[in-house]
């Protein structure tokens, strides 16, 4: 760190050493900042100086510090000041300070940067980055998470050019990935592949299904009494979503199919299929459930219409009698209401590998 006097210091004062700066952005130029400090140590060139101070990190500095900063630096810096401290006091060890992206080990011999403290710059982010893509190569560092907020999106371009990879992308951030090693295989996952829909199976005592037509759906389905389904949330359990849907779509408020809510025969067939919605996968789960209410309104933003259609009337349909995928499902459902079948049942339990506790769904029929 160089020691530094600056000029017209109050007596009594001792030399005080740069450590970073109140804000990204200062205002001077490297002229104005040679002239208020001349006396930089031997062998500290004035540029890796100037960045340092530019895009360094704000410290607690004492009263005293504070007032001779800003007294000095009102000429220059109007007013915004540079960060400094006793020469007694170590500098911090901290990525930043040595010019570094602040980042932190993964469990896999990778890298996970900070994404609350990207530079606000993007010419120091791009400078910053390449650094800390060499010194992680020499660490034999292995791949590198790179999470970029939506404020800051005009640093993915670079992060791109110096060779990341889009990974995924959520409401507020994308997620940008470096594989490092050059003669390695990467081996980071890829990201989401799979979107995931439910459907609710609800039949009542008298054998009749509820079923829905929807205003906006594929051509094929145009018109066709159907389950009533849609997407799960983030967060949200299978079955959980299975009885919101039933409940947006109907106005029904739903029962899983089990007197014990801790053990719940909900899902009773599931669905996989390839490159449907911006080439994902999807899978898509059947959950029995029974009605709490008797009484449809139905989301007229969606909805077309929603009934109690028989099981006769509703297998007869010419959509049912032609899609084999969606005959057998129904006919699974009807066999599980009828006790000839048994789907997964869901067992909450806590696991050692996170510590959550979470749904197992499997078939209990012979119990162990």
């Amino acid at each position: 760190m160089a020691t530094i006097s600056p000029p017209n210091m109050t007596e009594g004062l001792r030399p005080l050493s740069i450590i970073g700066s109140y804000n990204y952005h200062l205002s001077t130029n490297r002229r104005n900042f040679t002239s208020l400090f001349p006396g930089l140590a031997t062998g500290i060139s004035y540029e890796r100086l100037w960045s340092t101070i530019s895009y360094g990190r704000v410290l607690n500095l004492s009263p005293i510090s504070k007032n001779l900063i800003f007294q000095q630096g009102r000429n220059v810096f109007n007013g915004k000041g540079v960060a400094v401290i006793s020469p007694k006091i170590s500098s911090p060890s901290s990525s930043s300070t040595l010019g570094l992206l602040d980042a932190y080990d993964d469990e896999y011999g990778g890298i996970i940067v900070d994404p609350e403290r990207l530079p606000s710059s993007a010419n120091a982010f791009a400078s910053i980055l390449r650094a800390s893509l060499s010194n992680w190569k020499l660490k034999g560092k292995k791949g590198v998470w790179l999470k970029i907020l939506q404020e800051q999106a005009d640093l993915v371009p670079i992060a791109i050019k110096e060779g990341f990879n889009y990974h995924h992308a959520e409401p507020g951030y994308i997620m940008l990935t470096y594989w490092i090693p050059d003669h390695e295989p990467c081996m980071l996952p890829n990201g989401p592949t799979h979107q995931i829909g439910v459907g609710g199976f609800v039949i009542n005592e008298n054998r009749e299904v509820l079923v829905v037509k929807e205003k906006l759906c594929p051509c094929q389905c145009s018109g066709v009494w159907k389950l009533p389904t849609g997407f799960i949330n983030k967060s949200e359990e299978i079955f959980s979503g299975a009885i919101r849907e039933v409940k947006e779509e109907t106005g029904y408020k739903m029962l899983l199919n089990s007197a014990d809510s801790q053990l719940v025969d909900i899902i009773v067939v599931t669905r996989h299929v390839h490159k449907v919605a911006f080439e994902q996968s999807d899978l898509f789960f059947v959950c029995m459930l029974k009605p709490l209410s008797f009484e449809i309104t139905i989301d007229e933003k969606e909805i077309q219409a929603a009934k109690w259609i028989h099981l006769d009337e509703f297998l007869g349909q010419s959509f049912y009698e032609e899609d084999h995928m969606s005959k057998r499902a129904i006919d699974i459902c009807i066999a599980t209401y009828e006790n000839l079948y048994s789907g997964f049942t869901g067992h909450q339990l806590t696991s050692k590998f996170d510590g959550k506790l979470s749904y197992l769904y499997y078939n209990d029929l012979q119990k162990f």
